[in-house]
């Protein structure tokens, strides 16, 4: 029995050119165990041609592992949880399927499946099938499959998939001995797709005997490198403006009480880290009690955040910094032990070790915008930073509060002298800039580990932040909080994370030896004198 089938294998492998009868479905996946990896191969392209409703399904199972034969009869059958004949689908026996072969495949053979199955879901009524279908067609190209992508272009709607077919189309065209202007075309549609499989399709072909298609493909890679040059920068700009979001959420409430009050707060990691454990508390709470409402979690523990740490700044204001207040070096000590006290008492009511804060579905995943690579998570904390900065604005620049505030850093005396109490804009700024801090601690719960050592990656890039944009003013924490953001992002790749952070740190310091006050200096008696 053996014999016969492989002897009917080879037959079906070596002609071609037999009976359509000899090229049926069942015939070749009764194929599939016989012959070498690369005739294997074969038959795999013959199933995906035949079109037959069967072939994904037998294709799958063999790409996973999962589909095999018995030896004495020949059958073929899936071999997963419910081991099913492949023709027929009928079930089979468990322990008959646990004494099937397996039929085996490489690498190879495994690009060859992705391949057939992607021309096989090209009719998919699933955009997002017919894409992958579409990307699966253009990273194995197959030049017989030129007539199937014709009319899959020909059918197709939706713009981004036809796009995607028509690259797939022009790279199986290249291979081909299709007219020198057919392949011309070819060559300026791989080339519109700009990225780096563009690149390896016409690396060859630059290369090429044909003068005509080298020059045009020499061309082509160097538009797309022009374009991938630009691209490159913008997504560097990208990464420093999400990094200057984080920074700016990090560094914007240490900027108004630094510049109110003059302390240099060390307890401000701290303040950023309980922040995150609020997050934390808040979705175990949620995953406990209502798992339905996780994805307002971050929603719901925004304002509890602000709360917890700003009620902590308060409490650290009255208790300790208003005993200081004139005394730079004690508060400094003062606030770096009260950092060291927050850390020990989360450490001994959560542990040391990391905690876990998931991300919600609309914080989750990415999207390409041109050759870009943009994740939710970050664009929406950009959004979060941007809008916690204009919230802080309108709080300064239209409510008593901040008129009070600015008042208290242009001219402490004079705002005592006319009936500002001092005292109650010290602890209201500082539970002000230690709420902020404890959003700050939200938004760093869904990229960074949560820790007791959370705050301490962000204290001093917050120091230099303020220093740099000019210590009290608000646009000067922006502006300083992107720049260093984008130029961290621009030295990186040259000199390294670390390396890079001294160069800024350097960079910084010869700054304000030239401009002491920052960027933007805040103008009063108080602050002049």
């Amino acid at each position: 029995m053996r014999l016969l089938r492989t002897l009917a294998a080879g037959l079906l492998l070596a002609c071609p050119s037999l009976p359509a009868l000899a090229q049926s479905f069942d015939d070749l996946v009764r194929a599939l165990p016989e012959g070498s990896y690369s005739a294997r191969g074969a038959v795999v392209e013959d199933i995906a041609r035949t079109g037959d409703a069967r072939a994904e399904a037998v294709l799958s199972a063999l790409l996973e592992g999962e589909l095999g034969v018995i030896e004495d009869t020949g059958q073929v059958l899936t071999t997963g949880r419910a081991p099913a004949d492949a023709l027929t689908g009928a079930a089979v026996d468990k322990a008959a399927a646990d004494g099937a072969e397996r039929i085996r495949v490489n690498n190879a053979l495994r690009r060859t499946i992705r391949a057939a199955l992607g021309v096989l879901t090209l009719g998919s009524p699933d955009p997002a099938k017919r894409l992958a279908a579409a990307e699966a067609a253009y990273r194995a190209p197959d030049p017989e499959s030129l007539e199937t992508l014709d009319a899959a272009i020909a059918a197709e709607t939706d713009g981004g998939v036809r796009r995607a077919m028509e690259e797939a189309r022009a790279v199986a065209l290249l291979q081909t001995d299709a007219a020198t202007a057919d392949k011309l075309a070819a060559i300026d549609t791989v080339a519109r797709r700009g990225d780096s499989s563009a690149q390896q399709v016409l690396n060859p072909i630059a290369a090429g005997a044909d003068a005509d298609l080298a020059a045009a493909a020499a061309q082509a890679l160097e538009s797309i490198e022009r374009a991938q040059a630009a691209w490159g920068f913008a997504q560097n700009i990208w990464y420093g403006l999400s990094l200057g979001s984080v920074l700016l959420l990090a560094a914007i409430g240490l900027a108004i009480t630094f510049g109110v009050m003059g302390v240099i707060n060390m307890a401000h990691g701290e303040l950023v880290m309980l922040g995150a454990y609020t997050t934390y508390v808040v979705q175990e709470a949620i995953r406990t009690h209502a798992p339905g409402l996780f994805g307002w979690s971050l929603l719901i523990a925004a304002p509890l955040a602000f709360l917890t740490a700003g009620a902590v700044g308060v409490a650290i204001e009255r208790g300790i910094v208003r005993h200081l207040y004139g005394r730079a070096l004690e508060t400094l000590l003062a606030t770096w032990g009260v950092s060291l006290i927050l850390q020990q008492a989360v450490r001994s009511i959560f542990g040391p070790n990391n905690r876990e804060v998931g991300n919600p579905s609309w914080m989750s995943g990415a999207f390409d915008l041109g050759q870009m690579t943009v994740t939710w998570n970050r664009l929406w904390i950009l959004v979060f930073a941007l809008a916690v900065f204009a919230t802080l604005l309108w709080v300064m620049k239209r409510t008593s509060a901040g008129l009070q505030m600015r008042a208290v850093t242009q001219n402490r005396a004079m705002a005592s002298n006319m009936g500002i109490r001092t005292p109650y804009v010290d602890a209201l700024t500082f539970g002000l800039g230690a709420g902020i801090a404890g959003l700050a601690g939200v938004a760093l719960s869904q990229i960074d580990n949560v820790s007791p050592n959370l705050g301490q990656g962000y204290i001093v890039d917050s120091f230099m932040v303020v220093v740099f944009g000019g210590a009290g003013n608000i646009w000067g924490t922006l502006a300083g909080a992107f720049s260093l953001g984008i130029v961290n992002k621009f030295l990186e790749p040259y000199a390294g994370a670390v390396l890079g952070k001294i160069i800024v740190l350097v960079a910084i310091i010869l700054f304000i030896q030239k401009r002491p006050r920052g960027l933007f200096a805040v103008k009063g008696r108080f602050v002049d004198g």
